[in-house]
């Protein structure tokens, strides 16, 4: 009986062994990410920590087999991107790529992913397309995108008055998909657009792009651009007294480090939609905590993204008992998506993650009790009610 036992034990040793399936036995994960542009404090260092901190979380191994995070900087160019993509696929190993903030090089990637068969894990990407009729069954859209941030913004200022509208935008795929998106919503709540303006990204002098916003005797002042870009054209803004003579500015994608960078006696009171701050409850401020100590800045909705988007990537390993693409996809939109700063997400066929997003004010000075105390949450939106319906939807994946 003892013999019998042993045996009984041995075969579901090697069974789970044999069940348990890593390909070159390593878990190893690419965060492609911006570390010399004007996307770097947004993400850039920041998301290679975040991700190593997803890995400290959740354990230095899965299924046995070790996990590493390597990273490279895209600088902003998409052929750039694609190329250490495809280094890493063919001579790299690598497994998923995370991040990738700049739409487009994010599509770029995100098609030689669905071609490759590996995982992209998209947390710095904001256009909505990803998974609207661009969708791929091996893409994770985690952290925001231009359909939630122009949705929830525009309600709010259009409900505080803000009926008339200009765009500053910048000229590329993000940019222009945050302008149609909310217009979208803009016209749909009964306001109206009068104009816009196309910069080129990394612009150091947005007086003339200022001018014609201020020009324009348009209500709010909406920025569809981001990273430094965003920080420039604020600062402008309040040099040019847009604020004093009556204008309301939005930045429809603003982070709080571009707060940090403007400061809160320019920044005041700009409106901005954001997935997660740091100063929400416990968990969060101990988890950013520990990210300052190692970055010396509180963490973006970006970096937050690449954390979350890890741990869950490497929990549907673990439940699904290899790094098959196929399966491990399928576990992740099986499982609820638990995190510091995600309660019960959801991952829908189409790669879009459905979370909470929250409408910020930016604080004034006198309102700020410590170091990056910036933001007021004014609303909980739920991801439901933020993020595009299945009915409006053009991706394929939802119509089986």
């Amino acid at each position: 009986m003892k013999t019998y036992l042993l045996a009984l034990v041995i075969v579901a040793a090697t069974a789970s062994t044999a069940s348990a399936q890593i390909s070159d036995d390593v878990v190893r994960i690419g965060v492609l990410t911006d570390l010399s542009s004007w996307g770097r404090d947004n993400s850039g260092p920041g998301s290679v920590e975040a991700a190593k901190m997803a890995v400290e979380e959740f354990g230095p191994t899965v299924l046995g087999k070790p996990i590493e995070i390597v990273s490279a900087d895209h600088q902003m160019k998409t052929d750039v991107g694609l190329q250490i993509a495809r280094d890493w696929f063919d001579n790299g190993k690598v497994d998923a790529i995370a991040d990738i903030p700049n739409s487009g090089i994010a599509i770029a990637v995100h098609n030689m992913v669905r071609e490759r068969n590996k995982i992209a894990l998209l947390s710095g990407p904001g256009a909505s397309s990803l998974t609207d009729e661009l969708c791929s069954p091996n893409t994770v859209h985690f952290a925001y995108d231009t359909y939630a941030l122009s949705k929830v913004t525009a309600s709010a200022v259009i409900n505080e008055g803000g009926k008339s509208w200009f765009f500053v935008t910048a000229d590329y795929a993000f940019g222009q998909q945050l302008e149609k998106d909310a217009t979208r919503f803009i016209k749909e709540l009964n306001g109206k657009v009068l104009g816009s303006v196309r910069h080129p990204t990394n612009t150091a002098d947005f007086s003339s792009f200022v001018l014609q916003a201020q020009n324009s005797k348009a209500d709010v002042v909406a920025f569809a651009n981001a990273g430094q870009d965003t920080d420039n054209a604020i600062k402008q803004s309040g040099e040019f007294g847009l604020v004093q003579g009556g204008q309301k500015l939005v930045g429809l994608l603003m982070f709080d480090t571009d707060v940090h960078a403007i400061g809160l006696q320019a920044a005041q009171g700009t409106y901005m939609t954001t997935a997660s701050y740091w100063n929400m409850d416990e968990k969060t401020r101990a988890w950013s905590k520990k990210f300052f100590a190692r970055t010396k800045v509180m963490p973006t909705m970006i970096h937050t993204g690449v954390y979350g988007s890890v741990l869950h990537y490497l929990k549907a390993i673990q439940a699904a008992g290899t790094d098959d693409p196929a399966k491990v996809m399928a576990k992740m939109r099986e499982l609820p998506i638990e995190d510091a700063f995600v309660h019960g997400g959801k991952l829908r066929e189409d790669g879009r993650v459905i979370r909470d997003m929250y409408l910020a004010r930016v604080k004034k000075p006198s309102e700020s009790k410590e170091p990056w105390d910036y933001l007021e949450i004014v609303k909980t939106v739920r991801g439901e009610d933020a993020y595009r319906p299945v009915s409006e939807s053009k991706c394929p994946l939802l119509k089986k």
